[in-house]
């Protein structure tokens, strides 16, 4: 019975080069344990003389990543140099060919995964991206899986190490946000271009795939609603703090009514919640349904070992599958759908203002919401004389009447500025 499969490798960089040593050094017990003979036949890099932390041939190096796709030594082909292009048509080619991809990209499965998905269907292989979304966290295969047949109401959760590593220092060690990220570069947390991470496009293409996977409805990655970090002030999160919450950045994707909301932005959690806790480069990804509750997956968000762990195990999976020698179904099948005006979601807001210090103020503030038909909870205020800051948490209401709310405000004569808005978890994770 043959059990030999032939590994072609798209890119050789961090995590890349970490399955190359396990799939090298971890060889004879990967095949005691799964029966698999997983062979390394050709890897794809830019600069072959680069010293790297593997050992293979010579030959097997090549600088054309056609060369791996198109080798008839290659059974399985397994993407990891990242960004659209060239990896969406090397990819593509690589189904084409019928032969299984296995990825990492979670740009490329955001913006083609729909296509890509079906093109893997017509040839009857497998296509499989865990370590797409969670790192070293599996949570691709229990909703595709698992779950299924579970009726999800939400996915919610943090999955970017980089702005929860930052985050948390800010909470904890009050740190600006500039500081925390120049550390998170200097430990690799981070790259010297961190605009994916903070700006949040990381986080939206991730929810892009648990959104699409979750509801059986593909959402693409540019219709994710997305608000990173870059403009959180460290006085917000000390505010956060007084009030019995910390600021996190959260992907957040659930059905409203009929259709689907799937949304990236930084929120204010309760203390007591799961997610409050989660610190450093962890990520936590929650599910909610009416038959499970609520599932926590956490783990190792990012870095090489994670999630070559994800890409490993998705590598043997595809590879049980090409042995068998069946045609390979979709494990989800995508149907029509349509996604959620972002400005009827409703939310809680957490909002900031310098105010003049007089009587009346308190007034015209509420007046402003309440033209809006935003309702106030709680109101707080800090300092005292000429200028003074009130803190306000609103109920729950449409994110077009928050935000028509908060352009009333910014008109008032007495407020000096809107210093911060910043959604509030109210219910669920």
């Amino acid at each position: 019975m043959r059990t030999t499969i032939g590994i072609g490798l798209l890119g050789a960089g961090t995590v890349g080069g970490t399955l190359l040593r396990r799939l090298v050094g971890d060889h004879e017990a990967i095949l005691a344990k799964t029966g698999l003979d997983l062979q390394v036949r050709r890897v794809a890099v830019r600069d072959p003389a680069k010293a790297r932390s593997f050992e293979l041939p010579a030959e097997l190096l090549t600088t054309d990543p056609r060369a791996v796709v198109e080798d008839p030594g290659v059974d399985l082909v397994v993407e990891v140099m990242g960004g659209r292009e060239p990896a969406g048509e090397l990819v593509a080619a690589a189904l084409a060919a019928g032969k299984p991809v296995v990825t990492a990209n979670k740009e490329l499965i955001a913006d083609r995964g729909a296509e890509l998905i079906e093109l893997a269907a017509e040839r009857g292989v497998p296509l499989l991206f865990e370590a797409a979304v969670g790192g070293g966290i599996p949570i691709i295969r229990p909703l595709s899986e698992t779950l299924a047949g579970e009726q999800i109401r939400r996915v919610a959760g943090i999955v970017n190490g980089t702005t929860n590593f930052v985050l948390t220092r800010m909470t904890e060690e009050g740190a600006e946000l500039s500081e925390a990220l120049a550390e998170a570069q200097r430990l690799g947390y981070a790259e010297a271009d961190p605009t994916a991470d903070v700006d949040g496009h990381d986080a939206a293409a991730k929810a892009a795939i648990l959104a699409s996977l979750a509801f059986g409805v593909w959402v693409p990655g540019d219709r994710v609603d997305r608000e990173g970090i870059g403009d959180l002030d460290r006085i917000d999160v000390v505010y956060a703090a007084k009030l019995g919450y910390v600021v996190k950045l959260l992907a957040i994707a659930e059905r409203v009514g009929e259709v689907v909301s799937a949304r990236v932005h930084p929120a204010m959690v309760p203390v007591d919640h799961p997610l409050a806790s989660i610190r450093g480069a962890t990520n936590a990804i929650f599910i909610e349904g009416p038959s499970i509750d609520e599932l926590l997956f956490a783990g190792p968000g990012a870095g090489g070992e994670p999630t070559a762990s994800a890409v490993l195990g998705d590598v043997i999976d595809a590879a049980r599958e090409t042995l068998a020698g069946a045609q390979v179904a979709p494990r989800i099948r995508f149907g029509e759908g349509s996604l959620v005006d972002p400005g009827s979601v409703e939310t809680k807001w957490y909002v900031r203002l310098d105010v003049e210090d007089r009587p009346g103020v308190l007034a015209q503030v509420a007046g402003a919401f309440g033209d809006a038909d935003v309702s106030i909870e709680a109101v707080w205020q800090e300092g005292t004389g000429e200028d003074a800051v009130l803190l306000i948490v609103t109920h729950r209401a449409p994110e077009r009447a928050q935000r028509a709310a908060v352009a009333a405000l910014e008109a008032l004569e007495v407020v000096r500025r809107v210093g911060a808005t910043i959604r509030v978890q109210s219910d669920g994770p």
